[in-house]
């Protein structure tokens, strides 16, 4: 394992990389809604990607990978990764790119409301006072009288909500069970969940909508594992904050490519909520 700063340039590195991939992925399924792919079908090849990477242990392992004593919270872990990419690709349609990225990094605040009666967890005044100050920010962002789409900032906030599901499930999952198994759980939950929406919804693509599909399903997954070792190599307190470069990405795609450019109001709260997520965040690593 790399210590000390190296460790931590390694792993800002890596986890920056995945920002860049988060950003991507935003922007791929920002095309694909423009080209009349629905929702569905972008999940169910989401999904499908996942299940395609961890095929090789699967295959290795045998169905041995999937031995577990908690296959209740499998479900709900794989449940909540279904219900929060649907949310999060649906919010991509009504918002632009920087409005929907941003708002889904509440999920940090409404994590620390929930660790508390879920986990049991001690929450200290930091991440606290960061999910307050993220609120503060939507409440900033969501003014009377603004032009946000609502309906696309309840399918963000949704994610965002869902998206607790994912991280509160996998810190007690965890604990026993090794990755492989999790990340094969949530590959089968999720393929096998969204697959009849994706049925029912169905349009005809042409060679670029399969590409983009495919695009996204062979690195999209890869994001987690970015992130994963990231954490392995540097501190996560100084390699935290990386996660949130996807923002400036974000932003730039959509002046550059949609001509999206949030109002000044909009800005100020993206700021308030970003400085907040990020105090929480840090504030998190570092009780780790």
């Amino acid at each position: 394992m790399f210590q000390g700063r190296s460790g931590n340039l390694r792993g800002g590195a890596l986890m920056a990389v995945a920002a860049i991939l988060f950003a991507a992925e935003a922007l791929a399924i920002r095309l694909m809604t423009a080209r009349g792919i629905p929702v569905e079908v972008q999940v169910f090849a989401r999904s499908l990607g996942q299940l395609v990477w961890v095929a090789p242990i699967i295959a290795a392992s045998g169905l041995a990978v999937f031995r577990t004593q908690r296959p209740g919270l499998h479900l709900l872990r794989g449940s909540s990764s279904l219900l929060t990419w649907g949310f999060y690709y649906a919010s991509f349609g009504p918002l632009d790119l920087a409005t929907a990225t941003v708002l889904s990094f509440t999920n940090v605040m409404f994590t620390t409301l929930l660790a508390g009666p879920v986990l049991g967890e001690r929450v200290d005044r930091w991440r606290w006072a960061g999910t307050i100050v993220g609120f503060i920010g939507v409440a900033v962002m969501l003014r009377p009288g603004t032009t946000v789409s609502m309906p696309g900032v309840a399918l963000a906030i949704a994610s965002a909500v869902t998206w607790c599901g994912i991280t509160l499930s996998s810190r007690v999952l965890a604990q026993q069970d090794r990755n492989t198994t999790i990340m094969a759980w949530v590959g089968l939950v999720t393929t096998a969940g969204s697959a009849p929406f994706a049925f029912m919804a169905w349009v005809p693509l042409g060679l670029v909508d399969v590409l983009i599909l495919a695009a996204v399903a062979g690195f999209a997954p890869g994001i987690i594992w970015l992130i994963t070792s990231a954490y392995r190599y540097g501190e996560a307190s100084a390699i935290a904050p990386f996660q949130y470069l996807r923002l400036i990405v974000v932003a730039g795609f959509g002046w550059a490519i949609f001509n999206e450019v949030p109002d000044g109001w909009t800005w100020l709260g993206a700021a308030v909520i970003l400085s907040g997520a990020v105090v929480v965040t840090v504030a998190e690593a570092r009780r780790r």
